[in-house]
C-alpha cells in the first residue's frame, strides 16, 4: 500500500479536527464548572449575599435586553470577519467567525487560540495560508485600533467633561493620552521600521518587517476605507459595552457614560491572564476598575457578574453550533468569491 503526500493531508487535517474540537468541548466543561464555582461562592459566602440577592431581583426584560445585544456584538464580529476575509462566502464565513468568537470565550489563551482555529478553517477550505495569516492578523489590528480610538476619545472627554464621570487627570487624561499615543505610534510603525530596519538589516529579519509594515498598512487602509462593514468592528466593541450598560441599569442605575467605558476598557487588560473566559479574573479587574471610578462595589460586582455570563454564554453557543455545522460540512467544497477593490485604495 502506496502513502501518498494527499493521506498524508488528510490525516493531519482529522488529527486538527479532533484536537479543535476536544480543546472546545474542554473549554466549555471548564466554563460551566468556574461559573458553578462562582455560584456556590455568591451563595455561600455571607458578604456576598448582597450581590446574589441583586441579581436574583434583577428584571428579566432588562436580562433579555441585554442577551440581545450580544447577540448584535456577535453580528458585528462577524462583519467585521467579512469585511476583513472579503473573499469569504457569507455563510460559510460567519460560521468561520463565531467559532472563532466560542473558542475566544470558552479556551484558556482563546484569543490566539480563536485566531488559529479560525485560520485552520480557512485553509482547510482552500485558502491560501498567507493570505490567511496576513488577514487574521489585520482583523485583531483592526478590531484592537477599535478599543484604542475609544479609550482615547473617552478619556479625553472625560477629562474636559463632555462625558459623566469621575475626571481626576489619572482617570481620565492619561488613558487618552496612552490611546493617543498607541494609535499614532500603530500608524507610525511601518515608516520607523522601513528607515530603521530594512535600510540595514537583511534576510530573515527584513522580511519579517516588511510583512509586518504590510499587515499594518492593509489594517490602516481597512480603518480609513469608506466602507459601511466598518461598523461590525465598532458594533462588536460599543453593543458589548451597551451589554454592560444594560446590567447597570436593570439594578437601578448605569454609571456615567466616561467611566463605564474607561473602567470597561482598562478593566479588559486582565484577559490576557490565560483562564477559561477570564473566570474571576476579569470579573475582579472590572470590579475593582468600577470602584476606582466610583461605584458602589456591591452594585458593580452584581452587574458585572450578570454581564460577564451573557457575554461568555451567548458567543459560545452560538459559536458551538456554527462549528459544529462546519465540521458536518467539511468535506462541501467553498465557492470563494471575486476579489474586490476597497473603497479609499488607490
Amino acid at each position: 500500500m502506496t502513502w501518498t503526500k494527499s493521506d498524508e493531508k488528510s490525516q493531519r487535517l482529522e488529527l486538527d479536527d479532533a484536537k479543535a474540537s476536544r480543546n472546545l468541548k474542554h473549554g466549555l466543561i471548564s466554563l460551566a464548572v468556574l461559573i458553578a464555582m462562582a455560584v456556590g461562592l455568591l451563595l455561600a459566602v455571607p458578604s456576598l449575599h448582597d450581590v446574589a440577592h441583586a441579581i436574583l431581583h434583577m428584571p428579566i426584560g432588562w436580562v433579555l435586553i441585554a442577551i440581545g445585544l450580544e447577540v448584535l456584538s456577535c453580528v458585528g464580529y462577524v462583519v467585521c470577519f467579512l469585511y476583513v476575509f472579503d473573499r469569504t462566502p457569507a455563510r460559510f464565513g460567519a460560521r468561520v467567525a463565531l467559532s472563532e468568537l466560542a473558542f475566544g470565550a470558552a479556551v484558556a489563551l482563546g484569543g490566539a487560540g480563536s485566531v488559529a482555529v479560525g485560520a485552520w478553517l480557512l485553509i482547510e477550505r482552500g485558502a491560501k495560508p498567507g493570505t490567511v495569516a496576513e488577514r487574521s492578523a489585520a482583523l485583531f489590528l483592526l478590531t484592537s485600533a477599535i478599543n484604542v480610538i475609544t479609550l482615547a476619545l473617552a478619556g479625553f472627554g472625560l477629562w474636559v467633561g463632555v462625558l459623566g464621570g469621575k475626571n481626576g487627570t489619572l482617570l481620565s487624561l492619561v488613558p487618552g493620552v496612552v490611546g493617543v499615543v498607541v494609535f499614532f505610534g500603530f500608524l507610525a510603525l511601518p515608516w520607523i521600521a522601513d528607515r530603521l530596519i530594512v535600510d540595514r538589516f537583511h534576510g530573515r529579519v527584513a522580511t519579517w518587517t516588511c510583512a509586518i509594515s504590510g499587515t499594518i498598512r492593509e489594517t490602516a487602509q481597512l480603518l480609513f476605507s469608506l466602507d459601511w462593514r466598518l461598523l461590525g468592528a465598532v458594533g462588536y466593541l460599543w453593543f458589548d459595552i451597551a451589554v454592560l450598560w444594560v446590567c447597570f441599569q436593570a439594578l437601578g442605575h448605569a454609571p456615567p457614560l466616561g467611566s463605564l467605558v474607561l473602567a470597561y476598557q482598562i478593566g479588559y487588560l486582565s484577559n490576557l491572564i490565560p483562564i477559561p473566559g477570564g473566570i474571576g479574573v476579569l470579573d475582579g479587574s472590572l470590579v475593582g476598575m468600577f470602584v476606582l471610578y466610583g461605584v458602589n462595589d456591591t452594585r458593580a460586582t452584581s452587574a458585572i457578574i450578570v454581564y460577564h455570563a451573557i457575554s461568555l454564554w451567548v458567543p459560545a453557543t452560538w459559536g458551538t453550533v456554527a462549528f459544529l455545522l462546519l465540521r458536518r460540512s467539511r468535506n462541501q467544497p467553498v465557492h470563494w468569491l471575486a476579489p474586490k477593490a476597497r473603497r479609499g485604495s488607490s
